[in-house]
């Protein structure tokens, strides 16, 4: 749990230090980095999560 909070807080970082240098420089490739970075969030949340629900699964049997 320690490292998704770590994981968790690199990735607003990035997130949001993309998107300062977009609105200070106006190029599209940091926006672009900031919805990557998002995108690689969600899948490790839910990959998190999947595990969190097969532990509860394997546990019960």
């Amino acid at each position: 749990m320690l490292i998704a909070r770590i994981l968790g807080t690199l990735l607003c970082l990035g997130i949001g230090t993309s998107l300062v240098l977009w609105i200070l420089t106006g190029q599209g490739r940091y926006r672009l980095w900031a919805w990557r970075l998002a995108r690689a969030g969600l899948v490790a949340v839910f990959v998190i999560l999947a595990l969190f629900a097969l532990e509860r699964v394997l546990v019960a049997v």
